[in-house]
């Protein structure tokens, strides 16, 4: 019997003893006194443990609830349950004598006749109700489950074997090598520990000369200088990151159907990696990412760090039925739910959503309090606070008042002109010229240029669209026109095109639209979408959009003008060659558009081009206002065509005082224009993190559905954690920053037992390969046994006393003899701990795919150590039939040489060395990566394209440090690759093989061997 097997008997052994089946039913309820001490002591736990799980609840089998004295009195579906004093009468009696219940384990004898002699005294009742989780018993745990207890002020064992240990830590493993009568392996030779120590820290290998002088170095603190120096390096921040990044599933796209990138999202990853190296306060690392946007608002990195929040999957596919959207939500919530649970408390608290949890006691109730301390979370992109971009706000203001001073001047100077350039072109209605001279913001004649002649907006054309005499031209295939940003806001707005339709038949091509960039938010008008031969005014998601009810198209062949009004009360009107298109009507709001950050299509109705989004037809005039005309004035505009006059008119027509007045107001705009850009240039930081919102009222779902809410909940933590209250003193309505700030306080609570000792165990379990719980994220009655529980709680209150600096705690666990010990297998100890549970070697272990990447690219000296930034991608990212696709790649150059975890990670953009190698899938949290060995292994590193390279690389670089000598050259890879010196059998052999097959292909073959893959 293995040691492991042992401690889960032993640990039966324990419930069983607890168990009151071996109490004697003649000593029970044979007095009045003390009937409902027998009751709890007893009968509750017997009830607990054999018929909660299915007879209690909101959803209890057959409607029968065993858990308060009332629903058990009142029995269920099949009518009442108990008789006192009447056992042969009572129906649960019947059902449990018959062995009908329960089904699958009827009760023993004993505990039969313990049952009966309860129902005998008249069924007395003690606390009610029966909590179903105050013990633990053979099916699952309770409030006395070990995990949940406080932390014990464990003594440090007596140290007997002084040479061998180094610290407190070997005492507890000396303490347990003991019982199970093992010995320690003695320390690991220094080319060895370098190697270990690099690998455990930084993730990457030591550089010859460093392994050398570590070698040489006589100094008794050589080791520990060695420990500081590494934790003290950037690559242990990058690290270890990744460790984190794995746990809390960040990825870099939403997953699911659309899978879209988050551009923005590698702000957390790099916050992440600053924490760890500026060695943050554990305690306040975890709370800056459950609420540090509501902790520290003005705070840009708080604001990122809550990043965590929003790490995982999230699905932007909309659904119309809002019972659907609901479900989503609460899906969405349940994954939130289960990463927070996992990662800070080592529990598993999404079990809990459609019933108590099977196995931990944590009640659905519980559930949904935890859930809705968290509810108040979105996803989505903010901006970060930033003084220069608040200040360059309030500078725009003050320009764009100006701006409007030089422009209403100008226009008035210049409408004087064009008055009397009018006059001398005719005489007709001389009572129309005023309302002909509208002011727009822009303006095109695209029959001469696609450049606006008001505002100077330089648009771009797109795809195969033209500018010809006939204006601008649009094949309704990939062609529209796209403008720079406008540089002032829009709120009130009229647009107005002149536009020539290739067909009827089109059904939804925008000819002219105001949009956010990007294309969320716009307004636009557009032809036949709703209706077949109707315009409208189209909108994101139709949210103003509204059947204008006016007549059908009749000819495609006619120009028309087609203008639309969005006034300031949200009434938006329609005109078609100057009469009203239609009837106006009322929308939500006006959409408001802000300076910078909008743009103007021609030819596309918003966003990107696709589907029924492009126009087919001929554009050759277009107006945009900053407000909304009369109809007088669209009649007028219609008239006379929208007018404008040559340079060389309105320049002949004035007088010289007028000129020079004219050219200092167009000098002063075009100054205007040119600080608004400037200004406009200087923006926030966007980063894909927490959006704070109003949680609303959360309720407990019946079975977990949305149709079956079953009472309201108050934002709390879990009764179970001892030592933290779980009330945190919220009503049910209050707002998300009180939530998140005071449950991330109760989380983050020194008092909190699970809250150190999941990240100790965490920290324990990368160095060794297995933590103490060899089940990092599962501290529960499902997760594994902790072999070294005193160790663990001394471990947890040393890091609570070093104020959760975590590395403080590496340098104890590095520096400590168990770490420092030999791989060095023994037979007889093989035979009693193969799994090394006891740990009395240092178990080999496996390095990281990311690792394996790295240290190939560290040892061809190929890589790039540069810190920080956005990072690099090597996929081919493609939008197709509504899904994102990401093609793997395998890009050259120095900047795709950066650390792994500098990478693009999106969720289907998988890396296939990497994935080979065990990188997890983002979607889901992996607290403890799988080792596989597969014959793929071997082939990628044979025959991809990366190794090639960088197997040539690394020939090179060989080759540049000894020369040309095979001898020489194979011995200075194998100190690159394994910081040692080959064996002379190994010598002679890869002598020989670099001879026949060169050095390239010697390089292939120590990467792919496995030591230099694993660690010893």
């Amino acid at each position: 019997m293995s040691a492991r097997v042992r401690l889960v008997v032993a640990l039966i052994s324990i419930f069983w003893l607890k168990s009151p089946v071996l109490c004697q039913a003649d000593d029970l309820f044979q007095k009045k006194a003390s009937y409902q001490a027998d009751f709890d002591r007893v009968i509750a736990p017997l009830i607990a443990s054999r018929c909660l799980e299915c007879h209690a609840g909101l959803d209890a089998k057959a409607g029968f609830n065993f858990s308060s004295r009332a629903t058990a009195y009142q029995g269920g579906e099949s009518g009442p349950a108990l008789q006192p004093g009447k056992p042969d009468k009572s129906l649960v009696w019947s059902y449990i004598d018959s062995d009908e219940m329960p089904p699958e384990h009827p009760l023993s004898n004993e505990e039969k006749q313990i049952f009966k002699q309860w129902i005998q005294a008249g069924a007395p009742w003690g606390t009610d109700p029966i909590d179903p989780f105050s013990k633990s018993t053979k099916k699952r745990g309770g409030y006395d489950w070990w995990s949940l207890q406080p932390l014990r002020q464990a003594a440090v064992p007596p140290i007997q074997e002084k040479q061998w240990s180094r610290n407190s830590i070997d005492a507890f493993i000396l303490a347990r090598l003991r019982e199970h009568r093992l010995q320690p392996r003695s320390r690991a030779d220094r080319r060895t520990l370098i190697r270990r120590l690099y690998y455990s820290v930084i993730g990457l290998p030591p550089e010859p000369e460093e392994v050398e002088a570590f070698v040489d170095d006589a100094a008794s603190d050589a080791y520990e200088t060695l420990v500081d120096r590494l934790l003290a390096s950037p690559h242990y921040g990058e690290h270890w990151a990744r460790h984190w990044l794995d746990v809390v599933r960040f990825g870099e796209s939403n997953g699911f159907e659309r899978d879209q990138p988050r551009s923005n999202a590698w702000h957390y990853r790099n916050w992440v990696i600053r924490a760890f190296n500026q060695d943050l306060p554990y305690d306040q690392f975890v709370r800056l990412q459950l609420a540090g946007d509501l902790l520290e608002p003005s705070n840009p990195q708080s604001i990122i760090a809550t990043g965590f929040l929003v790490a995982g999957p999230h699905d932007v596919v909309i659904p119309q039925s809002k019972i659907m959207r609901e479900t989503m939500r609460q899906d969405e919530l349940e994954d939130t739910i289960g990463v927070v649970g996992q990662t800070f408390l080592g529990l598993t608290v999404n079990c809990a959503r459609c019933h108590d949890h099977k196995f931990d006691p944590i009640s659905q109730q519980e559930y949904y309090q935890f859930a809705a301390s968290l509810s108040g979370v979105n996803h989505g992109e903010r901006d970060l606070p930033d003084t220069r971009y608040e200040q360059a706000k309030q500078q725009l203001l003050q320009i764009e008042n100006k701006l409007r001073g030089v422009q209403a001047a100008l226009f008035k100077l210049e409408s004087e002109a064009r008055l009397r350039v009018m006059a001398s072109r005719s005489t007709q209605e001389k009572t129309d010229l005023l309302q002909s001279l509208s002011s727009p913001i822009a303006a095109w004649n695209f029959q001469k240029s696609i450049q606006d002649q008001v505002g100077g907006l330089n648009g771009t054309l797109q795809g195969s669209a033209q500018q010809t005499k006939q204006g601008l031209v649009l094949d309704g295939n990939q062609s529209f026109l796209k403008t720079e940003p406008l540089r002032q806001n829009l709120k009130e707005k009229t647009l107005e095109a002149w536009v020539k339709l290739a067909n009827l038949d089109q059904r939804g091509g925008g000819v002219m639209s105001v949009q956010t960039l990007g294309g969320a938010i716009f307004d636009a008008i557009v032809f036949g979408e709703q209706q077949p031969g109707h315009w409208l005014a189209g909108s994101n998601n139709f949210k103003r959009t509204k059947s204008l009810q006016g007549p059908l198209e009749q000819n495609a062949s006619d120009e028309v003008q087609i203008a639309l009004v969005y006034h300031a009360d949200g009434k938006i009107a329609a005109y078609r060659n100057g009469i009203p298109y239609g009837t106006s009507y009322q929308s939500q709001q006006l959409q408001p558009f802000s300076s910078g950050k909008t743009e103007v299509l021609f030819g596309l109705r918003h966003g990107s081009p696709g589907g029924n989004r492009l126009l087919k037809g001929t554009i050759s005039r277009a107006r945009l206002y900053d407000r909304a005309l009369t109809a007088e004035e669209i009649k007028s505009s219609a008239k006379w065509g929208g007018t404008f006059f040559t340079e060389k008119e309105l320049t002949v027509v004035l007088t010289k005082p007028e000129q020079g007045q004219r050219s200092s107001f167009r000098e002063e705009r075009k100054k205007l224009h040119a600080e608004m850009k400037r200004l406009q240039a200087i923006q926030p930081t966007k980063v894909y993190a927490a959006l704070s919102r109003d949680p609303g009222i959360s309720h407990v779902l019946s079975r977990g559905s949305v149709n079956a809410p079953a009472g309201v909940v108050k934002p709390g933590g879990l009764k179970a954690v001892v030592g933290v209250n779980s009330d945190l003193g919220l009503s049910a309505d209050s707002p998300d920053r009180d939530r998140r700030i005071k449950f991330a306080k109760w989380v983050t609570d020194s008092k909190n037992p699970m809250f150190a000792r999941v990240i100790v165990n965490r920290v324990w379990h990368y160095h060794f390969g297995q933590g103490l719980v060899n089940t990092p994220n599962d501290f529960g009655f499902n997760g594994g046994r902790c072999s070294h529980p005193e160790l663990l709680d001394w471990l947890a209150g040393k890091l609570v006393r070093d104020q959760w600096s975590l590395k403080s705690l590496h340098r104890l666990i590095l520096l400590s003899a168990v770490f420092q010990q030999s791989s060095a297998p023994n037979p007889s100890a093989l035979k009693v701990d193969a799994d090394n549970q006891w740990l009395w070697r240092k178990s080999p272990q496996r390095i990281e795919a990311e690792s394996i990447r790295d240290s190939i690219l560290k040892v061809s000296g190929q890589l790039n150590t540069e810190s920080g930034g956005q990072g690099y991608q090597d996929v081919k990212s493609y939008f197709f039939l509504g899904t994102q696709f990401y093609e793997p790649l395998d890009p050259v150059g120095k900047e795709f040489n950066r650390r792994s975890i500098y990478r693009f990670s999106a969720r289907g953009g998988r890396h296939p060395l990497l994935e080979t190698f065990d990188c997890p899938d983002p979607s889901t949290t992996t607290p403890d990566r799988a080792s596989t060995t597969t014959p793929l292994q071997a082939l990628s590193l044979m025959n991809t394209s990366f190794v090639l390279r960088m197997s040539d690389l690394l020939a090179e670089r060989v080759k540049r440090r000894v020369g040309i000598e095979p001898e020489e050259q194979v011995r200075e890879l194998f100190l690159l690759a394994y910081q040692r010196r080959p064996q002379p059998r190994e010598a002679l052999l890869a002598n020989r093989f670099v001879v026949q097959f060169g050095l390239p292909a010697l390089c292939r073959v120590i990467l792919n061997s496995n030591e230099f893959l694993y660690v010893n």
